[in-house]
């Protein structure tokens, strides 16, 4: 499975990237510090090597998570079923969850830090996704 990791934080990175390796979530992950330059890799790939799951943060300098979701609103029905975005967010707010309800590829709002048990909720719940 290939994991994309979009944070401008470094070491937000780091500490993601570490746990989804011990936990064995991903045979791939790339960390972006820019949404942009994760979109750009992200519309070059093939739809085989499309990543299976981003983790997304909102509050990005230039760029933020929401721009980045607006900006794959045009390549939905491709990534639809192949590609599971969960925002992780600092953020408490009410209407962030309530908005991330309205992108069709949102699966999820999580908060920061991410842990051990919510890895292998995902985990879990995207193997019980795939066919048998």
């Amino acid at each position: 499975m290939k994991t994309f990791l979009i944070d401008d934080d470094p070491l937000a990175n780091y500490l993601t990237k570490r746990l989804l390796r011990i936990e064995q979530f991903s045979t791939t992950i790339s960390t972006f510090e820019s949404a942009e330059a994760a979109l750009a890799v992200l519309l070059q790939q093939p739809p085989a090597e499309t990543p299976a799951v981003i983790f997304l943060d909102l509050n990005m300098p230039l760029m933020n998570g929401w721009q980045f979701l607006d900006a794959l609103a045009p390549h939905e029905n491709l990534l639809r079923g192949h590609c599971h975005i969960f925002i992780l967010t600092s953020s408490l707010a009410l209407t962030d969850m309530e908005k991330a309800k309205t992108y069709a590829l949102v699966t999820r709002l999580i908060h920061k830090p991410i842990d051990r048990l919510e890895i292998q909720a995902i985990y879990s719940q995207l193997q019980g996704e795939r066919p048998a």
